[in-house]
């Protein structure tokens, strides 16, 4: 019996049993002989040699067999003996090796193949694979990712058998929900499902496309308005509704109040309903009116070296001008407002007044009158009031003179328009020409 690693080998008493069954061969070489051990080579095939690489040391190099016929080679085997059968064993110890090799290869290579499933996108396929990681994985399959997909186990996870990686694209969505424009990312497929991943409250919410429109890589625009709680206020009444309405003007129809010629709402009727919020609806009545109003005219002054400093005369005397105001009247809710000028046109245009100021000096004195008691008579006729005048309005000024008197003086314009030093001048010299008589009733004080 032999000790081989490869289990019980019995040459000779295998020969004899196939002769004792089927009877010695026949036929030429190398047909007859259908036995031939693994280490003896047929005549027609060269011999196989050790290599000296895997002979021990110190160990002679094995010949190569000897070719012969069918019947050598029979008798041959007959011939072995058991202590031949070591020679045997260390002329099949290189191909043990070379056969334990291989087979460590191939558990080797075995051992790195990998039995995954890759999903991608909602697409699973199973597949072998030798990459060590998740990232390594990708790479092989040529599946690229961005910062707004989503890997799972993340990238850079050790793989091994029976593993499931899935990967889901980052999309696009241009949201716009409640009238604010946002711009999202999401790995859902459908819009229905963007919106839980986004955490849209999608319950009685309008949505602009179908919520189980698929969402493409390059991603898709709608609209979300939730559901918000209005109150409408109107004609005394209150209306509070649960509404997705896009603006206020629908908000309120829907309130079922309806709005007539200027009557509006206390917000924009297109601006957007917010949740909470109260819209009054102004009941507007309205009508216009028509007012003629003055234009002031202006005053142009002018310097005359003829008049005393402090003299003023009118020239020319101003009048007021005329324009046509159209106004715009309207009561909210019964409430009379502050009326709107709408428009405005000038019927008469206004004319300036004309004043002469005077620039002269005023004169000194008059002999034969400075030492008389002006002030008393002025205090007895205008109570010393320069621009007094009496109640016809013919006398005026400290001492009452009238227009033509004033003039043959040489003043000009008015005398109560002239200053006081002016008048007490014109007086004296008027005292001169006809004494007190001008002042019948006040004329005595002059010498008081």
């Amino acid at each position: 019996m032999s000790n081989s690693p490869y289990g019980t080998y019995e040459p000779q008493e295998t020969l004899d049993a196939l002769e004792k069954t089927y009877g010695p061969p026949t036929g030429p070489p190398p047909y007859g002989d259908t036995y031939r051990p693994g280490y003896e080579s047929m005549e027609t095939q060269p011999a196989w040699q050790v290599p000296e690489a895997l002979v021990p040391r110190g160990t002679a190099p094995v010949p190569a067999p000897q070719t012969a016929g069918r019947a050598e080679a029979r008798r041959a085997a007959r011939r072995r003996k058991w202590p031949e059968r070591p020679e045997a064993l260390r002329r099949l110890l290189p191909q043990a090796l070379v056969v334990a090799f291989l087979a460590g290869g191939t558990t080797a290579f075995v051992a790195a193949d990998k039995a995954v499933q890759l999903s991608v996108d909602g697409r699973p396929r199973a597949l072998h694979t030798f990459a060590d990681d998740v990232s390594e994985l990708l790479a092989d399959e040529g599946v690229d990712v961005g910062p707004h997909d989503v890997v799972a186990p993340a990238p850079g996870t050790a793989l091994t058998s029976g593993d499931e990686v899935t990967v889901r694209y980052g999309r696009p969505v241009h949201l716009t929900i409640d009238g604010e424009r946002r711009k999202l990312w999401t790995t859902a497929g459908t819009v229905d499902g963007a919106l839980q991943q986004l955490g849209v409250r999608a319950e009685g919410a309008y949505v602009s496309t179908s919520r189980s429109s698929r969402i493409a890589r390059d991603g898709l625009a709608f609209d979300v308005r939730t559901e918000r709680s209005v109150t409408v206020m109107s004609d005394g009444r209150e209306r509070t509704l649960r509404t997705n309405a896009a603006t206020v003007r629908d908000a309120v129809d829907e309130a079922g109040v309806s709005l007539h010629g200027q009557d509006t709402t206390s917000v924009p009727q297109d601006s957007f309903p917010r949740d909470g919020q109260t819209i009054t609806v102004m009941r507007i009545k309205g009508s216009k009116e028509v007012r003629e109003e003055p234009i002031e005219y202006a005053v142009e002054r002018t310097k005359d070296p003829t008049l005393f400093r402090g003299t003023e005369v009118v020239e020319r005397a101003g009048r007021q001008g005329t324009r046509r105001v159209t106004y715009a009247l309207r009561t909210v809710n019964g409430v009379k407002q502050k009326p709107r000028r709408m428009d405005a046109e000038v019927v008469r245009e206004p004319r300036s007044q004309v004043v002469k100021v005077g620039t002269k000096p005023p004169p000194s004195s008059v002999a034969g009158a400075d030492s008389l008691n002006w002030s008393g008579l002025a205090h007895c006729e205008s109570g010393g009031r320069p621009a007094a005048t009496d109640a016809t309005g013919t006398y005026g000024g400290l001492y009452q003179f009238d227009v033509q008197t004033w003039r043959s003086l040489g003043g000009g314009g008015r005398p109560q328009d002239a200053s006081a030093s002016e008048q007490t001048y014109r007086a004296k010299k008027l005292y001169v020409r006809r004494g007190s008589s001008p002042w019948p009733h006040c004329g005595g004080r002059l010498h008081r």
